[in-house]
């Protein structure tokens, strides 16, 4: 195997990595016989550097090899999944999640892939857990939930065992405030592959190259955005408070755009209008939201998000089309009454399981 000491020597020179060296440096990250020390010189040389599509293409395939793989393959040709990095600091609600729901509640098969909170109050897996969701369900679950509800969320942490490795590594850079390519791969490693994404990133700078990434790696058709809020804060979702860089992905690998709220056919929104808190606080501004008969800021920035997502899976025609719809289904029910049997299916399970005191692995009784 080659040297992990040659290739950083190789980034620290500013060189960068082709696809072959970079997945052999990914391989290398994993192998229990290379030591902590050069693990962390290489990571941090190619921080220093900055990573090119290539390279976190490169490091995306290798760790898909190693993934779980949940049995969902039947849906995956027309699932999507809305997700973002994090790490934007912008303290918003858990927008992309709470547009998954409109997009499933459409009929579009949903594959969420997220994690706890690592930067901000309330990460997708804490909210969805507070709602009452199963963040670990077994194989026969996820299929039941995608043919009933057409959702299905993929906890990160139980579908990447090989990250487990490099915790150490990573909780050592974050302690020198270095982010490091891992930041970049959770949008690029759904262990369910769908067909469709729109993806959010932390920094405008990175819409382009994590775009090429996944044109690399096969999408079918993708949005990579980064929004803006006022006094030059961001956001890695599409913003109802102001401009959004996008770049497309696959069949929409031409768009270069900036998009506002009126490419929506929606009025922008103030930044405090999207402001989120712990997954307590945003529970009950989703029920109360998903109650009220006159739209706010943040019904506006959900239906943008589902909007997009929904114009993407190749639901509807036009953004505007994909906002009206998700505003639709926002006020006349249908997203509320969609939650409340994902929830009362979730109870079943729960109930089951205390009767039986586990659920039975392979199947699922109902």
């Amino acid at each position: 195997m080659v040297s992990l000491s040659l290739l950083t020597e190789s980034l620290q020179s500013g060189v960068s990595l082709t696809r072959t060296e970079a997945m052999k440096a990914a391989r290398c990250l994993v192998d229990p016989d290379v030591s902590i020390m050069p693990k962390t010189a290489l990571l941090r040389a190619l921080t220093e550097k900055g990573e090119t599509s290539v390279e976190v293409a490169a490091f995306a395939a290798f760790f898909r090899t190693l993934a779980r793989k949940p049995p969902v393959a039947r849906f995956a040709p027309e699932a999507i999944d809305l997700c973002g990095t994090g790490g934007d600091h912008s303290s918003t609600f858990n927008i992309s999640t709470a547009a998954s729901f409109v997009v499933a509640a459409a009929g579009v098969p949903v594959f969420k892939h997220g994690n706890r909170s690592i930067t901000s109050q309330c990460g997708s897996a804490d909210f969805l857990s507070a709602l009452g969701f199963d963040l670990e369900p077994d194989g026969s679950i996820l299929q039941t939930t995608l043919e009933r509800f057409h959702f299905a969320f993929f906890f990160a942490p139980a579908y990447h065992p090989a990250f487990r490795s490099l915790a150490p590594i990573r909780k050592a850079l974050a302690a020198e405030k270095r982010r490091t390519i891992f930041n970049l791969l959770g949008l690029l490693l759904n262990p369910g592959s769908p067909a469709h994404q729109l993806v959010g990133v932390f920094a405008a700078e990175w819409v382009e190259p994590i775009a090429e990434a996944l044109d690399r790696l096969g999408l079918k058709r993708g949005l990579v955005v980064h929004g803006k809020l006022p006094e030059g804060r961001s956001m890695d979702e599409l913003s109802c408070c102001g401009e959004t860089r996008v770049a497309g992905v696959g069949a929409l690998r031409d768009i270069r755009a900036v998009w506002t709220p009126a490419d929506f056919g929606l009025e922008p929104c103030a930044p405090e209008d999207i402001k989120g808190g712990d997954a307590a606080q945003n529970l009950d501004r989703l029920y109360r939201l998903l109650t009220q008969t006159k739209p706010d800021g943040l019904h506006q920035a959900i239906a943008m998000n589902a909007g997009a997502a929904l114009w993407v899976a190749g639901r509807v025609t036009s953004l505007v089309d994909g906002a009206c719809y998700a505003q639709k289904l926002l006020f006349d029910g249908t997203v509320a009454a969609w939650l409340k049997q994902m929830q009362v299916f979730y109870r079943h399970l729960r109930k089951i399981s205390k009767e039986e005191g586990t659920l039975q692995k392979g199947r699922l009784i109902l």
